[in-house]
């Protein structure tokens, strides 16, 4: 295992105490030597850790150790059972997005309710590896919530940065339910960042945002686990929203080793969705250009991808050309469409969750997607993480109380 600079190439060992960037300037990442991994060995060993249901090795994230993080002790994983989470097969989504078939994988059923828990377990067991007993992160509310419970679980100090007011009241309160120290921070999420890459080191703060290179490394497990949940055969699209843009170059990182080792056939294309009014990727990629200009007020309901100067989108934009991947920008309207289906089929989802349903709807109305063709849609947080939004989409059923045999003819009378 090395860590090595996206920018110049520059490898490293990954040491007790590291940084998270290069000297140049550039986002590490981790590389694996696979060449020697028996992909049939594998597939037995994963199956044999399904029966598992205490130890590490029953998460749904350390049940694949020897694709995340080979070389970590045991003694040292933090772990909430992340991961197991539901794909299900939704005929409503499908029929939305007008294509043949979608799969639904439920990120909100993590311990924390968001897709964070399966990166974060990684961060902070490396992080705990390293020594440090404090953890920090700048957070638009997932990310915060998912650092907050492992810090609360380990018995680590927990300092939070967040945009004042852009924050779902939901995810502020469970951060502050755990435990941790927050702190509101002019500029918001991307300032929170660059103050910790500048200073997380000096006030001994061990960093768990995306620029963590272990974070992206638990992150793939999301793919790497539906694959298994599917036989190692995946659908023709991938589709996610798009905020900081860790989990674009997690699961793109994730299915190109994959397919190296041998664990699938065929790697799937990827489309990153993100809202309108925070689409600074998007703009790049439809552009053609190779320099992201930043969104200096990223807008959109759609909280959790508010985000205007995304740290992975090097790497996102590298895992696009891997793997011959699309992006696209929808309205804050057409998420709340894509959530109603969504809640409405029993499964339910934060508004940012529902911009991939949304996004597959559009790539297939445009004909970038063939209304032929399969995606999996990763839903990245729980119905339940942002109650304003729920206010929005659900209407007031004005409830008044109703005398019992009032109730029993009106009930009979809908029958």
């Amino acid at each position: 295992m090395e860590l090595v600079c996206i920018e110049c190439g520059k490898a490293r060992r990954p040491e007790n105490v590291f940084a998270m960037s290069c000297d140049c300037g550039g986002l590490l990442e981790v590389r694996q030597d696979f060449r020697l991994a028996d992909a049939e060995r594998l597939k037995t060993l994963f199956d044999c850790r399904l029966a598992l249901r205490t130890g590490p090795y029953a998460s749904g994230v350390w049940r694949y150790k020897e694709l995340i993080d080979p070389e970590l002790e045991e003694a040292h994983i933090v772990t909430r059972g992340e991961g197991n989470t539901g794909l299900y097969d939704c005929a409503p989504a499908a029929s939305h997005a007008g294509v043949r078939r979608v799969w639904l994988k439920a990120q909100g059923e993590n311990p924390s309710g968001s897709f964070k828990d399966n990166g974060m377990t990684a961060a902070v067991s490396r992080g705990v590896f390293a020594g440090y007993r404090a953890f920090a992160c700048a957070s638009t509310g997932n990310t915060s919530s998912s650092l907050a419970m492992y810090a609360a679980w380990a018995g680590l100090r927990c300092v939070v940065l967040v945009p004042p007011g852009g924050v779902a009241a939901n995810k502020l309160m469970q951060t502050l339910a755990y435990g941790a120290e927050v702190y509101g921070i002019e500029g918001g999420y991307d300032a929170g960042v660059r103050l910790l890459n500048r200073c997380g080191e000096a006030l001994g703060l061990y960093v768990c945002n995306s620029v963590n290179p272990f974070r992206i490394e638990g992150q793939k497990s999301m793919i790497i686990e539906a694959a298994h949940q599917l036989g190692w055969t995946l659908p023709d699209w991938v589709v996610l929203p798009g905020g900081a843009l860790s989990n674009a170059s997690a699961l793109g990182k994730g299915l190109l080793e994959m397919k190296a080792i041998g664990l699938i056939g065929k790697v799937p294309r990827i489309a990153v969705v993100q809202a309108e009014g925070a689409s600074p990727f998007h703009r790049m990629i439809a552009s053609g250009g190779g320099e992201l200009v930043p969104e200096p007020a990223p807008r959109t309901a759609a909280s959790a991808i508010r985000i205007g100067n995304p740290p992975s989108w090097r790497k996102a934009a590298r895992v696009l050309r891997d793997c011959a991947g699309v992006t696209c920008a929808v309205s804050d309207e057409a998420i709340m469409a894509a959530k109603r289906v969504i809640d409405r089929s029993g499964i339910g989802c934060e508004p940012a969750a529902a911009a991939g349903l949304a996004g597959l709807k559009k790539l297939a109305a445009e004909g970038t997607i063939s209304r032929d063709e399969t995606a999996l849609v990763v839903l990245t947080g729980h119905m339940l993480k942002d109650a304003d939004a729920l206010r929005v989409s659900v209407p007031d059923p004005g409830l008044s109380p109703l005398a019992p045999d009032e109730l029993f003819s009106r009930l009979a009378g809908v029958r």
